[in-house]
This record gives structure tokens, C-alpha cells and sequence, in this order.
């Protein structure tokens, strides 16, 4: 068996799928309906090509990430009836579990798409391990990244989905205290423990322009600096800020899009978010050729610093009207899902280098 990242990617994504299958988690009751009703219904009569094509896409990655994992770590198995299976029974028992929930319709046309979303997303990692793609993907990864970087490729594979949710500071991902309080104190009404929930005596304040550029530019980097610290040589470490600032960039762009229309999609590009995307590629260059353990201790210390900064000050209200167009709109099966991405992506990253830095340091004192 041999080890890939792909298996922690199709854990997390399945995670993902239970996630969007069951939101929004309320009124959990039985209806008095046979669990199997659904699957012998009659094809509803009103779709959406958004409905189609959602559940289908939705679906395909995972076929596409466990049929890699089965093909990389256990080639003699038969990859694609496998992942069909898996994704299959995955989605009747999504759709099953709906009918436990009022505000969600179980459907047997789901289910269809849900097991053809997965049968596409295996067949391309079939095609592509046919042709010998995989092959090339792994002497390339053999070449580029360190042995040991498969939870390195895991984060970076999952910062651009986190930065799709619109957050209150461009790539400042883990801005959770303000929110978390308010739902805290939303679940403890009229109970005993209300009481106790600690009040601050000062209001949160937004941040002050610098600080804004600091977290900014804080989070263009921490990406680059856990890249650096896998991948082998200079010129490949220039390829990888290429395109790692890319990627924020059009992300972030395209959360712009998603949320307040295509015509504002730079929008987001203030004044001081220029400044800060200038000064994170200008420290982004001498920090290329710095150690392993010395780019790991710098990514750690400025994730630090800037889940501080985040946490230490509250959205504008501009913020929470942005929140109200995913949440009423088309996205209210998907914004949950990608809002705890970019949630816990951070805090993931923080455990991630402890225990890298940890682990580099006890393999040192034994040695």
C-alpha cells in the first residue's frame, strides 16, 4: 500500500458532502415516511440545470480523488467499480437521511446524479492512469516536493477552496472569534450557562489600515512559505510563488464574483490590499532560500500574528450583507461547506507546523 495524499483529500471532501447533504441540521424528526419511498418515487417534475449540475460536480471530485487513491495505493483492486460503489451508497444514505430533515426533499434524481457525478470523476482518474498521467504526476512530485509533503500538498490543495468564502479581510482566513461568540451566546439562551460566557468590557473595533495590510500580506505568504519548505530547488520555489499568487489572487477574485456580480469581481483590490500584495511578493523572494525548519518557524510565527490581529477585531457591516447573499441565495447547500474551510484552514495549518516543528525537534534530541 502506498501512501498518498489523495486519501486525506477524499476523507475531508466526504466530510464536506455529509456537511452539505444534511444543513442546515434542524428539526430532526421522523416524518412517519419508509425510508425507501424516495428511491420508487416518480422522477420529480420541476428541476434546475443549477440542481443537475451541482449535484453532479459535487460528486465528481470525490470520484475523481478515491479512485486516484485506490489506483495509487492498491493498483490490483478495480478502482472505478469500487469508487462507484463507495460514492453511490454515500449519496442514498445522504438522500435517505434527508428525510429526517423538513427543510430538505430527498430525491431519487439526486441519488442518479449524485452515483454519475461519481462514475465521471473515477473514469477521468482511470483515463488519466491509462495514459500514464499519474505516472508522470508522481516522477514530478518525486522531483519537486520532499518525501514527507503530503499534509504540506493537502493544505495547499485546500487554501483555494477556503478563500471562495467571502471573508471580512482579503486572505484573511480564521476570523471566527466574533461569529463564534454570537452563536455561543445564541445556543446558551435561557439556560443557566448564559451567565457564564465571558463579556468583553471594549467592543471589537475593525482594523486599522496597517494592520489590514499586515494580515494581507500575511496571508499571500503562509501559503508560500509552507510551498517553500517542500518543494527542492530555487527556480522550482520561483514557479511554485507564481503560481500560488495566482491562485489567491483569482480566487478571491472569483468570490467577488460569486457574491456581488462578474462587474465587481476586483472590487476587493483596495488601495491598502495593493500595498500589501506588493510587500508580500517583495518578502516572499530573500524567504525562497531560507531552511526547512527556518521557513516552518517563520510560517508559524506570522499565522500567530495574524490570527491575533483577525481575532481581535470585528467585520464591518458591510461584511455581514455579504454573508446574507450566500445564505439566501443559490449557495445555501454550499456555503457552509466552503465557510468551515476557510474557518479551520488556519488553525489545521497551526497544528500541522507544531507538530512538524515538533516532531524535526524530538527526532533531533534522539539523535
Amino acid at each position: 500500500m502506498n501512501k498518498t495524499a489523495a486519501w486525506p483529500l477524499a476523507g475531508i471532501y466526504a466530510v464536506l458532502i455529509i456537511y452539505a447533504s444534511l444543513y442546515p441540521f434542524e428539526s430532526w424528526r421522523s416524518q412517519g415516511v419508509d425510508w425507501t419511498a424516495f428511491f420508487w418515487a416518480p422522477w420529480p417534475r420541476y428541476w434546475t440545470s443549477f440542481d443537475v449540475l451541482s449535484n453532479v460536480l459535487g460528486y465528481a471530485p470525490l470520484g475523481f480523488v478515491v479512485a486516484l487513491a485506490l489506483q495509487r495505493s492498491a493498483p490490483q483492486w478495480p478502482a472505478v467499480i469500487l469508487t462507484l460503489a463507495m460514492g453511490s451508497l454515500l449519496a442514498l444514505a445522504m438522500e435517505s437521511m434527508q428525510l429526517f430533515l423538513p427543510a430538505r426533499v430527498p430525491s431519487n434524481l439526486d441519488w442518479c446524479l449524485n452515483s454519475l457525478g461519481t462514475l465521471i470523476g473515477a473514469g477521468t482518474a482511470w483515463i488519466l492512469e491509462r495514459f500514464g498521467f499519474l505516472d508522470r504526476w508522481s516522477r514530478f512530485r518525486a522531483n519537486w516536493f520532499l518525501p514527507d509533503a503530503k499534509g504540506s500538498l493537502v493544505l495547499l490543495a485546500l487554501w483555494p477552496v477556503a478563500l471562495l468564502f467571502p471573508a471580512p479581510v482579503p486572505m484573511g482566513l480564521g476570523q471566527v472569534l466574533e461569529r463564534a461568540e454570537e452563536a455561543l451566546a445564541l445556543w446558551l439562551q435561557e439556560t443557566p450557562w448564559l451567565d457564564w460566557l465571558p463579556v468583553r468590557e471594549v467592543e471589537l473595533q475593525p482594523l486599522l489600515p496597517f494592520y489590514e495590510i499586515l494580515c494581507v500580506s500575511l496571508g499571500q505568504l503562509l501559503p508560500c512559505l509552507l510551498a517553500f519548505s517542500l518543494v527542492r530547488q530555487g527556480h522550482q520555489k520561483v514557479v511554485s510563488w507564481f503560481f500560488l499568487s495566482g491562485f489567491g489572487l483569482l480566487c478571491t477574485a472569483l468570490s467577488a464574483a460569486l457574491t456581488y456580480g462578474p462587474a465587481h469581481a476586483w472590487s476587493w483590490l483596495s488601495p491598502q490590499v495593493q500595498v500589501a500584495l506588493v510587500l508580500a511578493a517583495l518578502a516572499a523572494w530573500p524567504l525562497m532560500w531560507l531552511k526547512e525548519k527556518t521557513l516552518q518557524v517563520l510560517a508559524l510565527v506570522g499565522l500567530v500574528l495574524q490570527l491575533t490581529l483577525l481575532n481581535n477585531a470585528s467585520a464591518n457591516v458591510y461584511f455581514a450583507l455579504t454573508l446574507q447573499n450566500w445564505e439566501q441565495g443559490q449557495f445555501i447547500r454550499f456555503h457552509g461547506l466552503i465557510q468551515w474551510v476557510g474557518w479551520l484552514w488556519p488553525f489545521v495549518l497551526l497544528v500541522y507546523l507544531m507538530r512538524r516543528l515538533s516532531s524535526a525537534r524530538h527526532t533531533k534530541m534522539s539523535a
